[in-house]
């Protein structure tokens, strides 16, 4: 009998365009809901002076988040007289100013939080159709976070302390993969099983074949 040549499952390729496909969609999904629901529920003032809802720190700078200052407060006039979007200037004078006293406003980081829990919903969908391999959706899982966390500390220059911060990624991996996981299963199993209708005059014949150990597979 001839040997079989093994077939390997291993194409990096494949591997990376699916890492990077996963990546961009996840960070696609909260910049389509980051903005807009900044704009609604967060602090006008404050988040104009932090460069405005579309600004790409408020979803790569975990302290956004955390809800922590992204700038340093010894110079209150130094850090706060200008402020920029998009690389256009929006915010200066001593009249803007005065009327923010420099206090971070918290409710923009509980609406970041749950755009990214939002996000990991969706992520749902993008490993069920990307990804499709069960015992695959832990490590792409986990691999996004890990990701976001080397991100996130490189723009913002300092690693993410805020044990809120950690708190809404895992909670946002965990729905990611336990639904994942079970859908993906769910077909592979619907999939795997197929069951062949049997004609009553074919029956009989079938029968036989079984009991001759000859069952044919078509």
């Amino acid at each position: 009998m001839a040997p079989q040549k093994t077939s390997s499952n291993w194409d990096p390729l494949l591997l990376i365009s699916q890492i990077v496909s996963m990546q961009s969609l996840h960070y696609l999904t909260l910049s389509v809901l980051v903005p807009p629901l900044l704009y609604v529920f967060a602090n006008p003032t404050s988040l104009e002076y932090e460069g405005g809802g579309s600004s790409i720190g408020m979803i790569m700078d975990w302290r956004e988040m955390a809800g922590r200052p992204t700038v340093r407060m010894a110079d209150f006039w130094t850090n706060y007289r200008w402020a920029w979007s998009g690389g256009k200037k929006v915010g200066y004078g001593y009249d803007q100013i005065q009327s923010w006293n420099g206090q971070i406003d918290p409710i923009r980081g509980w609406v970041i939080a749950v755009c990214w829990i939002a996000a990991c919903s969706a992520d749902i969908y993008y490993l069920y159709i990307i990804v499709r391999r069960p015992r695959l959706v832990l490590d792409f899982a986990l691999t996004l976070v890990f990701n976001h966390l080397v991100l996130t500390t490189y723009y913002s220059a300092s690693i993410p302390t805020s044990l809120f911060f950690y708190l809404v990624l895992i909670a946002g991996a965990t729905l990611t993969i336990i639904v994942a996981e079970q859908l993906c299963v769910r077909r592979e199993m619907r999939e795997g099983l197929k069951v062949n209708t049997v004609h009553p005059d074919e029956e009989e014949g079938l029968v036989g074949d079984m009991e001759l150990g000859n069952l044919r597979r078509d």
